[in-house]
């Protein structure tokens, strides 16, 4: 692996860092740091022998989180930990990984947390050994290490030097940047393809509402998150249909548009092209109320006050959630200006979606028609939200396909 200094991806991923019992155990806080540099989440497991080299606090404070080291702790409110602990992961890292784990992973033996966590472990697996010249070369470490390589595991080789126990030759646990690098560049790989044979529909912009042969009702809708999700997703493998309104930027090569400027035309497009999709998503900003009667000439001003009748327009989201078939995921949108978590979590659970982004359009730096957006993700199965800092649309584009991978697998 290269130890030059590598592209984070664009958005952040979940790991799941395993610390085992050595004195190299020190070297896994630079390993959490330089993850989280780049952009990833990183939750911490530990074996018992590695707390007496590095306290758990010191991996909760960098980490923000609970650090796990038995099922059965007092502190730890999960009785199934290691399953939930491993399934959110995109990527398991072991570093350092000693003989005993190295052993217990290629014979299936799950008597502690972090060997269970192995076996519960859909995403990929990240290894970095670090133990005496002598226990590496050993038949029975090479068996190990053969077996693991033959099942899938990835490596990060030890590198050669003097160690802890004065011995000199291979078996240091490698560089806290050269692990860092190996797993960016497995997380870029297992990413890169990742909604192969999903087929999105998403609505995209503002929807304009006539209320006579010039005027309409709209809203400051942009276009650029839909546009950002339908360039991620086809980066991704997906194929992409737009079903797009009223925008200020074009759409990205390789989609499929449809065009569609009113809600009615919106819904309509809509309903003809669900059946051949897989994914919907919801990015469009459209009109709630629309008038009761438009005027076929244009209205003159003849009066200090007219009256404007409205009336409500198709709720798109609603009818493809209610409607959808064949595992088909709906992800709507909630743009709000108060109590932005609770709005959205009740739109969520009243119109049926699979998960709901939430922004607050109040922000000077997030909303209709900027480059950023600071979004929540919010999904009907997890308790906590997804809270994402001020990100490029395209890269908050990113972490919302994470989610519907994470929610199809």
């Amino acid at each position: 692996m290269s130890s030059s200094n590598p592209q984070a991806p664009p958005a952040k991923n979940n790991i799941a860092l395993g610390v085992c019992g050595g004195i190299a155990a020190y070297k896994a806080v630079e390993v959490l740091r330089g993850l989280q540099r780049a952009g990833c989440i990183v939750r911490v497991a530990m074996t018992k022998r590695a707390c007496e080299f590095v306290q758990p606090l010191t991996f909760r404070a960098l980490s923000g989180s609970h650090v796990v080291v038995d099922d059965y702790a007092p502190d730890n409110s999960d009785p199934i930990a290691h399953i939930t602990f491993s399934q959110t992961a995109d990527l398991l890292i072991v570093a350092p990984a000693t003989a005993n784990m190295i052993a217990k992973f290629a014979n299936g033996v799950a008597d502690d947390f972090l060997s269970s966590t192995y076996l519960a472990c859909h995403a990929p697996v990240l290894i970095a050994p670090a133990m005496n010249t002598t226990m590496l070369e050993h038949p029975a470490t090479q068996r190990n290490l053969e077996r693991l390589r033959a099942d899938g595991v990835h490596f990060v080789e030890p590198d050669a030097g003097e160690m802890a126990c004065g011995t000199i030759g291979l078996g240091r646990l490698s560089e806290p940047e050269r692990i860092v690098a190996a797993a960016l560049e497995i997380l870029g790989a297992s990413r890169a393809k990742d909604l192969s044979g999903e087929r999105l529909l998403i609505t995209v912009g503002a929807t304009r509402e006539e209320i006579d042969p010039v005027r309409f009702i709209s809203n400051k809708s942009s276009g650029r998150m839909g546009f950002a999700l339908a360039e991620a997703a086809l980066q991704r493998g997906g194929e992409v249909t737009l079903v797009v309104g009223n925008t200020t930027v074009s759409p990205p090569a390789g989609a499929r548009v449809v065009r569609a400027l009113s809600a009615e035309e919106m819904s309509q497009a809509v309903e003809q092209e669900m059946a051949n999709h897989s994914v919907f998503i919801g990015a469009a900003a459209i009109a709630d109320y629309r008038p009761a009667q438009r005027a076929e000439q244009k209205i003159k001003k003849s009066e200090e006050q007219i009256t404007l009748t409205l009336e409500r327009t198709p709720d798109v989201l609603s009818q493809v959630a209610a409607s959808r078939a064949n595992g088909m995921l709906v992800i709507g949108f909630a743009a709000e200006t108060e109590n932005v978590l609770e709005n959205a979590k009740e739109k969520l659970q009243r119109k049926g979606l699979d998960a709901i982004v939430a922004n607050d359009v109040t922000r000077q730096d997030s909303g209709f028609d900027l480059a950023t957006n600071a979004i929540t993700i919010i999904t009907k199965d997890r308790k906590d939200p997804v809270e994402l800092p001020l990100l490029s649309k395209r890269e908050a584009a990113d972490h919302i396909l994470d989610v519907i991978v994470s929610l199809r697998s």
